[in-house]
């Protein structure tokens, strides 16, 4: 009897111990899942080639492939790469981001986390090409700006390898942002700094500055006041030799949108600067924030200045280093 109870709890010692080396496998399995792949906004599109070339591809190119609001040419939000159902394996699976369609009989929209890698975002649509077409233009705004959000995480990440340490911002300002060590500070004043990087015949360019509380209003006035302030101040503060003065572009209105940076209600305006009789131009994203504990608002401006060449990316980049801020 002593034999058989000896037994039985060598058994159960044994079954115990495999159980518990599967589940640390799978644990260990679950840790080391792939990074993702990617560039900075682009979007895996898995879809047949004949949907893509039909009424389906047309709709996904119209919603992910829309311009980017407040570039001085057309420029898509994401850069879109399709591929057949059949190729997505391997490699492809592990694509940051990425939008999966099915046609079939069996309607269905759902959003996949960490599927394949780590990060990542996936939504899969599937139904009838009516469906599908219905489920992308119900639900485009809320998958644009998740994919969104998850590349400027991703960018976040790619900024913090190599960071330039501006300590005066935070004893000035009041504020600390995450900035590239590729920028550099180029004019520093007791409330207001000019921060820049050099890049292929051109540069990108951050402007940091603060107004008293309740210059900018909000009501219909809103835009204009903030062209008047961003163009007053650019006339003083960015060289431009003798000829003309750094302006909003006068054709076309900026965009205008409400938002929050570091829990602070915010006016974020997207649109093109010129300097009239030097022929020169480009596109700026500007954030008032209003700083109520400090009794001012605080202006964030980034803009670029690159000649011939695509510019999506690298005010995609001022505006992750901006949503970096934290007040002190």
């Amino acid at each position: 009897m002593k034999k058989l109870t000896l037994v039985f709890i060598f058994s159960l010692c044994i079954l115990s111990c495999t159980e518990k080396k599967k589940e640390n496998k799978d644990t260990a399995s679950r840790g080391a899942m792939a990074h993702s792949v990617g560039k900075i906004n682009e979007l895996s599109v898995v879809i047949d080639n004949d949907l893509w070339k039909g009424r389906v591809g047309d709709t996904i190119r119209k919603y992910f492939g829309a311009e980017v609001p407040g570039l001085p040419q057309v420029e898509p939000l994401f850069s879109m790469r399709q591929m057949p159902n059949a190729a997505f394996s391997g490699l492809a699976r592990k694509s940051r981001t990425f939008l999966l369609i099915k046609k079939g009989k069996k309607k269905g929209y759902i959003t996949l986390k960490n599927k394949f890698a780590t990060p990542q975002n996936g939504v899969v649509i599937s139904g009838t090409e009516n469906e599908i077409i219905e489920l992308i233009h119900k639900n485009h705004e809320t998958i644009v700006s998740n994919y969104k959000l998850t590349e400027t995480k991703e960018k976040h990440k790619r900024i913090k390898k190599s960071l330039e340490r501006i300590p005066q911002l935070s004893e000035k300002m009041g504020i600390n942002l995450d900035i590239p060590s590729a920028y550099r500070v180029a004019i520093e004043e007791d409330k207001f700094f000019w921060i820049r990087k050099e890049i292929t015949n051109g540069s990108m360019d951050l402007m940091i500055y603060e107004l008293p509380l309740g210059t900018i209003p909000k009501d219909s006035n809103t835009v204009s006041s903030i062209i008047k302030m961003r163009d007053s101040i650019g006339a003083v503060k960015i060289p431009t030799s003798a000829v003309g003065n750094f302006i909003t572009e006068e054709a076309y209105a900026p965009y205008l949108y409400e938002t929050k940076l570091d829990n602070r209600f915010t006016f974020e305006t997207k649109g093109t600067w010129e300097i009239k009789e030097r022929f020169m131009a480009g596109p700026f994203v500007n954030y008032v924030i209003e700083d109520v504990p400090n009794n001012r608002l605080l202006v964030l401006e980034g803009f670029v200045f690159a000649p011939s060449i695509a510019k999506r990316n690298n005010m995609f980049e001022l505006e992750a280093i901006i949503k970096t801020i934290k007040f002190n």
